[in-house]
């Protein structure tokens, strides 16, 4: 395989991280959209036999993780792409962050530690459920914006857009991006 070959391979591998990226924030908006904000926990109590409220939070849960994953691997396979050394993610994030495609590197830091606590906590108590997914939904314009300013920098510097085009306006619509 030519270089030729191999950096077109890895910017379409980019164009598809970035159309997943797209796709994480558009589920994650419909998720956070079917949930009933703020949750408190005598609500959840009361409804905790509820299949469609626990659903929609699992869901919820599932697309923050997913999203901020993603955003993470995106941001790594863009790093790379743009010539910029990272042995590591620190540097990736410490970059972004000059970018202003993140706001602080404590800020991404919070989105990972929710977003293991997301993925890795069981709690039992309905209040505590309540906190952890009030959290989540205070943190999430944090983590859209970072997305939305991520795809717009790899379209910008290394002119990669989405692979496709299927989520592209409600991204834009969501991200609150300029047309």
């Amino acid at each position: 395989m030519s270089t030729i070959d191999i950096l077109s391979a890895e910017k379409r591998h980019l164009a598809q991280l970035l159309e997943a990226v797209q796709r994480c924030v558009y589920f994650l908006d419909a998720a956070a959209k079917s949930l009933p904000w703020p949750l408190l926990g005598d609500e959840l109590a009361r409804r905790k036999k509820d299949p469609a409220l626990f659903g929609g939070l699992a869901a919820f849960n599932e697309r923050f993780a997913k999203l901020q994953d993603t955003l993470a691997a995106a941001m790594r396979h863009a790093h790379l792409l743009l010539g910029e050394s990272a042995d590591s993610f620190l540097k990736v994030l410490a970059y972004y962050e000059k970018q202003g495609v993140i706001d602080s590197l404590a800020d991404w830091q919070l989105l990972r530690t929710a977003r293991n606590l997301a993925a890795h906590d069981y709690e039992t108590d309905y209040v505590d459920i309540a906190e952890h997914f009030n959290t989540l939904h205070g943190l999430m314009p944090g983590l859209l914006a970072a997305s939305g300013a991520f795809v717009f920098l790899c379209q910008d510097r290394l002119a990669i857009d989405p692979a496709s085009a299927d989520f592209v306006q409600e991204f834009k619509q969501i991200v609150r991006a300029p047309e």
